[in-house]
């Protein structure tokens, strides 16, 4: 049914597997389309959400959606909030993220979308958006504090620092970490436990967190695209795609 994911079903659990490894799991538009199909049907009690080795998911492609720095993505003419998220941020079945190595750019905001991360100790957390000349999209702006503190989170948003798995779990950012090969059995213990519960129950406590911690997401999400738009068209993002491109430093100056 997919090419860019993989979605299993365990018991009363799903399993979502982004599978681009050659590429890191980079996210083409075609993988942001059918993770947002994938949880849209979601049916499962829980869900767990992971990547193929190497990497859990290190955001956008940046010659398929960045177009490599030469042209702004299509975005589209009017400000939304990304599908994918949309579905995500929308669900009210628990999700389980097994971050099993690199959570970067969007790949960090995937993780932070889920109610629980259970890290691998390959796992490595960055908020490169602003490396790239951009805005991170809501679930940084919106979810991120909510884990470490604001403090914590601006450090992260504004220098796009990379953190591992031990300081991952030192500031809040995950539950665990455990055993790389550990890994998927001990997301799938917590998923089958919160999975035994009532789902009505489950499916409640998820929309009364949202209605008591989380900001308007249509709301932010909207200024997040409009945002990007603008950032998207600036040669400091150029520069910062080229820079990744051609493995060096990039030199930002405020256009």
């Amino acid at each position: 049914m997919y090419e860019d994911i993989s979605y299993d079903v365990d018991g009363y659990v799903g399993v979502l597997c982004i599978r681009r490894p050659d590429v890191r799991n980079a996210l083409r538009w075609q993988t942001y389309a059918e993770l947002e199909d994938a949880v849209r049907r979601c049916t499962a009690r829980c869900l767990v959400i992971t990547g193929e080795d190497p990497a859990f998911c290190s955001g956008d492609d940046v010659r398929q959606v960045m177009g490599g720095g030469e042209k702004p993505p299509d975005i589209g003419p009017t400000p939304r909030l990304t599908p994918a998220a949309d579905a995500l941020l929308h669900s009210d079945i628990p999700i389980v993220a097994a971050v099993n190595g690199a959570a970067v750019g969007w790949g960090m905001e995937l993780a932070l979308m889920a109610d629980v991360r259970v890290a691998s100790e390959r796992a490595r957390f960055g908020e490169l958006f602003i490396r790239r000349g951009l805005c991170t999209d809501v679930p940084g702006i919106g979810l991120l504090a909510q884990s470490v503190g604001r403090q914590r989170a601006a450090e992260l948003l504004l220098t796009g620092r990379v953190v591992d798995a031990a300081e991952a779990k030192a500031i809040g950012l995950v539950l665990d970490v455990v055993p790389h090969d550990e890994l998927r059995p001990a997301a799938l213990r917590l998923a089958a436990a919160i999975a035994d519960n009532p789902p009505l129950a489950a499916s409640a406590i998820k929309r009364g967190m949202r209605q008591a911690l989380d900001p308007d997401w249509e709301a932010l999400g909207r200024w997040v695209s409009s945002t990007l738009a603008e950032l998207f068209r600036t040669e400091d993002h150029r520069e910062g795609v080229k820079a990744f491109l051609d493995k060096r430093e990039p030199h930002y100056v405020g256009r």
